[in-house]
């Protein structure tokens, strides 16, 4: 199969060097990519800003804001089967990025804030047939946000996590199908889930 995979944090700017992001790691994504590479698929990974070596053998395309990797992954989705949609994407960016470097002036700011695109709902909405595997970190009424991201977003399951995944080494996930009830659960190194996770699709697709 030829699967895009989304990995890592994005990032939204303030200004020249200052921006709102996350701890995601992207180890997730990352194990995700080298374990289907492993298994002779064709990987197009689309990461944000990580301190991880992409694997060696897919195709890989480096991004910082939302929009681009919305665009990046808008280009890749075309062509391949489906898409493991693993990168913690930042829901809100400024509304104005100032350019050069904003001063301190003493006193407190207001900064208005926008959402960004959403990345997974635009794949969604051009699925046409591809598989889509969304991942939802959620830490209240996990199941039910989770089922809620799935209808929103036309996934056909979604990895459901806890924050305690943000920036570890280990992960305990449940995959929620489209009636909300878990029909696999998965726990250890985040090299056994994405193990784990890409048997299930080899089986389902």
């Amino acid at each position: 199969m030829r699967i895009l995979i989304t990995a890592g944090p994005t990032r939204e700017y303030l200004d020249d060097v200052r921006y709102l992001s996350n701890a995601s790691s992207g180890r997730m994504g990352y194990a995700l990519a080298a374990e289907a590479v492993s298994r002779g698929h064709h990987v197009v990974l689309v990461s944000g800003p990580v301190e991880l070596s992409p694997p060696k053998g897919c195709e890989v395309h480096f991004v910082q804001t939302t929009e681009e990797m919305r665009i990046a992954c808008e280009q890749s989705f075309a062509v391949c089967d489906g898409v493991i949609a693993a990168a913690a994407v930042c829901d809100y960016k400024p509304l104005q990025r100032v350019v050069g470097k904003m001063s301190k002036t003493g006193g407190p700011i207001t900064i208005d804030l926008i959402e960004t695109d959403d990345v997974l709902a635009e794949l969604g909405r051009k699925k046409n047939g591809r598989w889509i595997v969304g991942f939802a970190l959620e830490a209240t009424n996990s199941r039910e946000n989770a089922l809620q991201k799935l209808r929103a977003k036309n996934c056909d399951v979604v990895v459901l996590n806890g924050p305690s995944a943000i920036g570890a080494a280990n992960n305990s996930v449940e995959l929620i199908d489209d009636t909300g009830e878990p029909i696999e659960s998965w726990n250890g190194p985040k090299e056994t889930v994405a193990s784990e996770l890409l048997n299930w699709i080899e089986c389902r697709w």
